[in-house]
């Protein structure tokens, strides 16, 4: 049998924008769904969200792994791409600080289509 890398989905919103929060993460199928974390950006929630993945991903002792989601901003601040400012610096260093020493965690970006865990929040208000 090959071993498969596990797949974590993440996803924040909120509505309105800025306004109340929630994220969900999706891995092996499962949704877990966070609502009215508190107040903040669509920027600080897709943050969030990725920040829950990785610690989703550390609660399990995975350790072959990505981190998938639609927030290109999000993704790039996270992998270095692009330097982080004002709230964002912050969420970056609690991401790097729950990552550790060693590799970086890998995080890829994908279309919202595919995005398990945009599609379980979409169902959470459908319009």
């Amino acid at each position: 049998m090959i071993a498969r890398r596990t797949k974590i989905y993440f996803d924040g919103g909120c509505r309105p924008n800025p306004g109340s929060m929630e994220i969900a993460v999706v891995t092996g199928g499962v949704a877990t769904i966070e609502r009215d974390i508190g107040a903040g950006s669509s920027l600080d929630a897709e943050w969030l969200a990725l920040i829950a993945a990785l610690r989703l991903a550390r609660a399990r002792g995975v350790t072959d792994f990505v981190l998938l989601g639609d927030a290109a901003a999000v993704i790039a601040q996270a992998t270095g791409k692009v330097r982080a400012h004002g709230e964002a610096a912050g969420h970056l260093a609690a991401f790097r600080a729950l990552a550790g020493e060693g590799p970086a965690p890998r995080i890829r970006h994908i279309p919202r289509t595919q995005n398990l865990a945009g599609i379980a929040l979409a169902k959470l208000h459908p319009r």
